[in-house]
């Protein structure tokens, strides 16, 4: 039986990706090997990630009124994405990106927004959050953030934030309201004081999150649980073709995995492989798995661990 519906709330966007050789020590002119024009932003790459698992899932969201939207649109409904509430702007630009990933999969980006797409959230439907499964937010739409996760609070929905650095400032504005923090190393790093990784997660908790963790790449995912418990999951080795939006899917699979009915533990090892399988491909979606894909690469995985470790 499918889970529940997860709704996404945050950015979207549209990303032009470039794959070269290596970053040149000065700026010059640089030929790509390859390029591709992708969906982007982090709500929707992790609604992409979770969509693609077989979740339900919706995008609230806001885009422009230009070229760019119709692609934005367009990949999401490919994905299967309920976007009846992806709102378009008249005379607004879309969100974009330039994003430059080298041989080894790292990636440098550029990304513009329209600072004047108007923030006002009172047309969202706020009826539906009672019937969700789990509520995702990236912080990138704080005004939409606060008023889903107060009706989420208040159906006892579970709320979970992608505390990054673009927008990680503004946890402060919705932390009474969150029960999981995901952040990236960096993130946690600039935005939750404390001398050490473990004594930023213990803040968390005392502001009220059930499950705060932060992802750390090659050297996987570090979390703890309410009860101040530390747990920890290695990250899947593969060879990254692009690491772009490898964090988005892990959020994604996390929360998908929450609404339908995983341990945390579970949906970490499941967030993980979804991740490390995101890095096999170009961009920030082409190598998000399916079910049936991330069952292989687990029982594949199970297979070739020794036995007795």
């Amino acid at each position: 039986m499918p889970g529940k519906r997860l709704i996404v709330i945050g950015h979207a966007a549209l990303d032009f990706v470039y794959r070269i050789d290596a970053f040149p020590p000065k700026p010059t002119k640089v030929r790509a090997r390859e390029h591709i024009t992708s969906g982007g932003g982090m709500a929707a790459n992790a609604a992409s990630a979770a969509a693609r698992l077989g979740g339900d899932v919706s995008l609230w969201s806001r885009v422009g009124s230009d070229p760019a939207s119709q692609m934005i649109l367009h990949e999401l409904e490919r994905f299967g994405i309920d976007i009846s509430h992806v709102k378009v702007y008249a005379g607004a630009r879309s969100a974009t990106a330039a994003v430059i990933v080298d041989a080894s999969g790292e990636r440098f980006i550029v990304s513009e927004d329209d600072h004047a797409m108007p923030m006002t959230a009172d047309w969202l439907p706020l009826n539906d959050i009672a019937d969700a499964g789990a509520v995702l937010s990236d912080l990138s739409w704080i005004e939409g953030t606060r008023a889903t996760f107060e009706a989420a609070r208040a159906h006892q929905v579970p709320t979970l934030v992608d505390l990054d650095m673009g927008s990680g400032r503004l946890l402060s504005d919705v932390a009474h309201l969150t029960d999981y923090v995901i952040a990236s190393a960096p993130a946690l790093e600039a935005f939750i004081p404390g001398r050490d990784t473990e004594h930023r997660l213990r803040s968390l908790i005392a502001q009220g999150a059930r499950h705060v963790g932060v992802t750390r790449g090659p050297d996987g995912y570090t979390w703890m649980d309410r009860d101040g418990i530390g747990h920890h999951q290695p990250a899947f080795a593969v060879q990254a073709r692009d690491t772009t939006g490898a964090g988005d899917a892990f959020h994604g699979a996390f929360t998908w995995a929450l609404t339908e009915g995983y341990t945390e533990t579970e949906c970490a090892r499941l967030a993980s492989a979804a991740a490390a399988l995101s890095c096999l491909g170009l961009g920030a979606r082409s190598g998000l798995p399916t079910r049936a894909e991330l069952d292989a690469f687990l029982t594949e995985r199970a297979l070739a661990q020794p036995t007795g470790t």
